[in-house]
């Protein structure tokens, strides 16, 4: 699809209209058309869903060409930015397995009244990281594996000249990473630990993205129920969301040093899978009580966490479907985000609201961290209060104790990454965020 900037143009015109209702759209002609703007205020979030309505209806009718005048109350390079990334990402499709390519959508081009040709490019790139994250999120997990995940890792970098590196199962072993492989011991996939890192800014310390890649969680011995279990194969969607954020940062050439760390594994209840009650030792020397194996997630980032102290950051961002319990909390319409840092968790809030990939903060305070208590090791790898409460609080809290040396914050992406039903798919959040944090930084 094209994006342009120019006055002039024979497309189909669009006219804004405040004596509309919001979002309803009425033909002028073959060559206009009107979509309300109702009498409130316009945001973005509300601007997002005009220009996805405007989309479909185009398609709908087969229109192949938009011209959008901007709105006065909208800054022109916000207008655009906004429109182009929610037209673009709504001309994303499933793609079936063995099936034909998707016959494209009617709307092929459209052109802005004014504004700049950066916003367009920056929309684009955002959107071309999504199309990563959700075409990855949306495969079948006997596709997606651990080793598909590095494939896809060794790709980029030979596309934008990156630096890959994958350590094997005998590496993490020589390492001291006996939680994570204790997560993936139980599945005859191959666990990865993938890096992968940009370098546009000298010696420069990086920002460091951390994803997890559970390409499959059954739960393990703790197994999960089989209503919706197929959607596991989206828990490996921290993963695909660095990777898609590193995929919008390399396109734009930005002066910034990025590394995304992907702990990559699969969890099955074999024979030999981790069983409640085993004691295990984390890289960091740290012991773990596995109370529960169906809090892995946690069991393999608490190592790439560790591992990631090899980059000298200058921060470390943890992207993770970590737990239900922030469904419960925050619903579908907002991101968890935890840090050791306030003014971290403050620039990622921020970063979210300007890229409409909103953040809500959750507290991390000491008295959840207590509850992380075992007899048996250092910790539980959940907390004794049961009944799942602060869920999401207790397993940052756990995480937060491999994080000490460095700033850190954790996004719980378990409510945004996908979305079930007649509409299942992946969302390509928090991409969004990532990327507009990445270059509030620069």
């Amino acid at each position: 699809m094209k994006f342009k900037i120019n006055k002039f143009t024979t497309e189909a015109q669009v006219v804004f209209d405040k004596t509309l209702k919001l979002n309803k759209v009425e033909f002028e002609g073959a060559n206009k058309l009107k979509i309300g703007l109702g009498e409130q205020a316009l945001n973005g979030k509300m601007l997002q869903k005009l220009a996805t309505t405007l989309a479909n209806t185009a398609n709908q009718f087969n229109l192949k060409a938009l011209f959008l005048p901007v709105l006065i109350s909208v800054e022109a390079d916000d207008f655009v930015y906004i429109v182009t990334q929610a037209i673009a990402n709504n001309d994303y499709q499933v793609q079936k397995i063995d099936a034909e390519t998707p016959k494209e959508n009617a709307l092929q081009s459209v052109t802005f009244e004014s504004g700049k040709q950066s916003s367009i490019d920056k929309a684009l790139a955002t959107v071309n990281g999504m199309a990563l994250a959700r075409t990855l999120g949306d495969m079948p997990s006997n596709i997606c594996t651990p080793t598909y995940l590095a494939q896809t890792a060794q790709e980029l970098a030979k596309e934008f000249r990156l630096k890959c590196e994958v350590l094997e199962e005998s590496d993490m072993l020589a390492l001291g990473m006996g939680s994570l492989l204790s997560v993936s011991k139980g599945s005859i996939e191959p666990p990865k630990l993938i890096s992968l890192s940009y370098q546009g800014k000298g010696n420069a310390k990086p920002i460091v993205l951390v994803g997890k890649g559970v390409t499959f969680d059954s739960g393990g011995i703790s197994l999960k129920p089989g209503a919706g279990m197929d959607e596991m194969k989206y828990d490996m969607c921290g993963a695909a969301s660095v990777l898609g954020a590193m995929r919008a940062v390399a396109e734009m050439k930005l002066k910034v040093n990025l590394t995304i760390v992907v702990p990559a594994v699969e969890n099955m209840p074999a024979h030999n899978a981790s069983k409640p009650g085993d004691v295990v030792k984390s890289m960091s020397g740290q012991t773990i009580e596995i109370l529960n194996t169906d809090a892995e997630g946690r069991l393999i980032l608490c190592d790439a966490l560790t591992y990631a102290q090899k980059f000298d950051p200058a921060v470390v961002i943890d992207v993770a479907t970590l737990t239900g319990a922030v469904i419960m909390a925050l619903g579908k319409h907002h991101s968890g985000v935890m840090a050791n840092d306030q003014s971290l968790a403050d620039d990622l809030i921020e970063a979210g609201k300007s890229a409409i990939d909103t953040a809500w903060q959750l507290p991390l305070d000491d008295e959840y961290d207590e509850l992380l208590q075992s007899n048996f090791a250092d910790m539980g790898n959940i907390g004794v209060c049961g009944g799942g409460k602060a869920g999401s609080v207790i397993a940052a809290c756990f995480l937060s104790r491999f994080t000490k040396d460095y700033r850190w914050a954790h996004l719980d992406i378990a409510g945004t990454a996908w979305v079930s039903g007649a509409k299942k798919g992946a969302t390509g959040r928090p991409v969004p965020l990532l990327t507009q944090y990445i270059l509030n930084q620069i």
